[in-house]
């Protein structure tokens, strides 16, 4: 590639990512009925708009001190524009209905303190035992007792010429222990429906764009799509916990993707990377900073069930077809975008009524007998779901953030966003 093709390329991911919350409209509920304003063909977030970075020092500390208040060419900022309050809210405040317990440092007993090591701690005929153990195999007599052979079930071996498929999540020995434990987690790690009516200075439409956001680095950056899940799911039980200001909501989302992706990902982008795609709004010492306090007001509790699991392991237990998996993906995805009304539902049931759903339309089938048998959920327990969820389906080429659809409409999964949802559900 010339150096011509390789500086278009990056111009043309720096259109794209660099910067793009802060070309994206305020989204104030109260505004819906207005038409919102466009930069480069995308709607623009007023309110966590940021200056730009300055070359000078003064310029950049007054960039730090002005990106935390509302923007005043909005006319419906105007009133917050010229009543400041004497003193400046903080950026993050812990609910006080909430005491949250996860921020508290605990301090260790006397006794666990300066506490040796274990080696230190062996007698000399132990420590002399564990050096011997330490030694190559080879050189070590092991009794005939111990030479025993089982079945493994990493156990590769196969016949000459024949390949064996191993799939990862097929483990009918564990399967019901696996979904009863997924289960008990789900709850564990939900974040709060209503968490939104909590927060003074954010709304539900910002919170869509930072998510359409997010979909776009994730596929910038060829993500797994249970990280962009987990991310959202990290972001929401934060917001669940703590109050936030406008121009600290990128902040946030920013370091839930980076925990996302180091939790996930076998190669993470680097801080830097996400430094970049933010246009150098955040330095790279308040985005890891950002990521001590989720880490800590979630109590490092990472590995939360996501939707994007829930459909993996249903698809492990009921062939559907790789248009109908898709399509159920696609709906997924669609219901992380708006937090109203999907978060009121467990991530076991809207993986289900997507199954449900994608199935219906693709196939005119239903939620299938051996899943309903499975995970105890009937379908009239789905109605309630299904039926938002097809609201935000056929609701969906109209829907102000598009980087879902956009995402789905790649050959890569077999232009799902392109079918038509059904008129009306005719479930059985």
């Amino acid at each position: 590639m010339s150096a011509a093709n390789r500086q278009g390329s990056a111009e043309n991911m720096l259109s794209r990512l660099r910067g793009s919350l802060k070309t994206r409209a305020a989204g104030n509920e109260n505004q819906e009925n207005l038409a919102p304003k466009q930069a480069g063909g995308r709607t623009v977030l007023g309110a966590l708009q940021n200056n730009q970075r300055s070359k000078t020092q003064n310029q950049r500390g007054a960039k730090q001190e002005s990106s935390q208040l509302p923007s005043c060419k909005n006319e419906d900022f105007s009133k917050s524009c010229f009543d400041k309050p004497a003193t400046k809210p903080p950026a993050f405040q812990i609910h006080l209905d909430e005491p949250d317990g996860a921020c508290t440092k605990k301090q260790l007993p006397d006794t666990l303190k300066a506490k040796p090591t274990a080696e230190e701690s062996l007698p000399l005929a132990i420590s002399n035992a564990v050096a011997r153990l330490r030694q190559p195999l080879a050189t070590i007599d092991v009794p005939a007792a111990m030479d025993v052979s089982f079945d493994s079930p990493m156990d590769m071996s196969v016949a000459e010429g024949e390949e064996k498929a191993v799939n990862v999540n097929e483990v009918p020995e564990y399967a019901a222990e696996i979904h009863t434990y997924l289960r008990e987690m789900e709850v564990k790690t939900r974040p709060k429906a209503g968490y939104m009516k909590k927060q003074p200075d954010i709304t539900n439409s910002m919170r869509a764009i930072l998510v359409d956001w997010l979909v776009e680095v994730g596929e910038e950056y060829k993500l797994q799509n249970e990280t962009l899940y987990l991310a959202v799911n990290y972001i929401d039980r934060f917001l669940s916990s703590m109050s936030v200001l406008r121009g600290k909501l990128q902040l946030v989302g920013t370091a839930a993707m980076l925990l996302a992706s180091k939790f996930e990902e076998i190669y993470p982008p680097e801080v830097a990377e996400f430094v970049y795609i933010t246009d150098d709004t955040y330095t790279k010492k308040q985005v890891l900073r950002m990521e001590h306090l989720v880490l800590k007001v979630l109590s490092f509790d990472l590995a939360a069930p996501t939707i994007n699991q829930f459909l993996t392991y249903y698809f492990c237990n009921q062939a559907v077809g790789k248009r109908v998996e898709n399509l159920a993906m696609y709906l997924g995805e669609l219901s992380l975008v708006d937090s109203d009304p999907f978060l009121k539902y467990l991530p076991s049931q809207m993986a289900a009524a997507a199954v449900t759903l994608a199935n219906h339309t693709v196939n005119g089938g239903s939620w299938p007998k051996s899943l309903e048998e499975m995970t105890g959920y009937t379908l009239e327990d789905l109605l309630p779901c299904i039926g938002d969820l097809h609201q935000t389906y056929l609701g969906a080429a109209q829907h102000a953030q598009q980087s879902v659809r956009e995402k789905y409409k790649g050959s890569k999964y077999l232009e799902v966003s392109s079918v038509d949802a059904p008129a009306k559900l005719l479930l059985v």
